[in-house]
């Protein structure tokens, strides 16, 4: 009868084997399902992912460049598949339950580009600096000293890594809404003077115009109704 030998593995097989694992998992691409502000997206698991050692302004209640930024998000990523990466230095989910990661589309570095084009500050929580951290330092004082995107348009934000982005409140003008309820071209799909497509608009923009939430009565031409039941941009 013949012996079967049983099969051994050498160390530097092993930790060989984990790399190549390792690597697969990083390198899995993963389709975004929602783009909520700056710095924060849902993926094709419905799990929640918070971009890791930055911060952009909030959109709700609305800061300087919180729309901004978003949009800056919406362009960069588009319609392409996403890397997410961990680092060892930070924790794995925040305390929402977001899963903190690099967010990567092909080799673009999405962090990093967002603080490049100047819409998004480092923000080393806990004083955690990332594998990178002196990058996302370095492209903040360029755009801080060219006046790029937020540190043009917000003149009293400050660059100070270990503190979350400070840009100040919107500046509310109370003509906004007037300005575009006495415009002419409305779009007959909604109640209210919604602008009519194109170009498109999203729900950011709808509030920021202080028109939200809007009745749909015809076809939804901005797709600002999500759920279906008649009301968009009311969450």
């Amino acid at each position: 009868m013949k012996v079967l030998k049983r099969r051994t593995f050498t160390p530097i097989v092993v930790i060989l084997l984990l790399i190549s694992s390792s690597v697969a998992i990083a390198s899995t691409q993963i389709a975004v399902t929602d783009i909520h502000d700056g710095d924060t997206l849902t993926i094709a698991t419905g799990e929640k992912v918070r971009f890791l050692q930055i911060d952009t302004p909030e959109i709700s209640p609305a800061e300087c460049y919180g729309h901004e930024a978003r949009k800056a998000l919406v362009n960069l990523i588009g319609n392409s598949l996403v890397n997410l990466e961990s680092d060892s230095v930070s924790d794995n989910n925040d305390r929402f339950g977001r899963i903190l990661r690099y967010v990567k589309v092909g080799k673009t570095n999405i962090n990093l580009k967002l603080v490049e084009i100047g819409a998004a500050t480092p923000y080393f929580y806990n004083g955690e600096k990332g594998k990178y951290s002196s990058q996302l330092l370095k492209a903040a004082q360029t755009a801080k000293s060219k006046k790029i995107g937020l540190w043009k348009k917000c003149p009293n934000t400050k660059l100070d890594p270990f503190k979350p982005a400070t840009t100040g409140s919107v500046i509310s003008t109370p003509t906004a809404k007037a300005t575009a309820q006495s415009n002419l071209n409305c779009d007959p799909n909604y109640q209210g003077c919604i602008p009519p497509y194109p170009p498109d608009l999203d729900c950011s923009d709808i509030k920021q115009m202080g028109l939200a939430p809007v009745r749909v009565i015809g076809m939804d031409v901005h797709k600002l109704d999500r759920d279906g039941d008649g009301i968009g941009c009311d969450k």
